[in-house]
């Protein structure tokens, strides 16, 4: 019973490490702020369900797996609410975001 319930964890736990590298990466790849915030916000909230999921199986049906489904509960309602008010505080401050230039069609007539 051990080994698929590790195997489990395992797979969640490289899920989260993946996610949480890939918005590492996208927070430096990414054009503008906007689209660095949703890079981080995104990947937040799943690397941190993912990695915390992996923890709590690890953990079994103790007091120490309620306490990591209360961070988890914390995290899954934090941190979109704080990227929504940092983008908002952004907009508000004059920031707008890098939108592409509109294509122009040439006409040889």
């Amino acid at each position: 019973m051990a080994l698929p319930l590790d195997a489990l964890s395992l797979i969640l736990l490289l899920g989260g490490v993946f996610l949480g590298i890939s918005g590492a990466l996208g927070m430096i790849r990414f054009p503008d702020f906007f689209t660095r915030l949703h890079a981080a916000g995104v990947t937040d909230t799943l690397s941190a369900g993912l990695i915390l999921s992996a923890l709590m199986l690890q953990a079994g049906p103790t007091l120490i797996s309620v306490k990591l489904l209360f961070v988890l509960l914390l995290l899954w309602y934090t941190s979109p609410i704080a990227s929504h008010a940092v983008a908002l505080a952004a907009v508000r401050s004059g920031l707008r975001p890098h939108l592409a230039e509109p294509e122009t069609s040439s006409s040889n007539t």
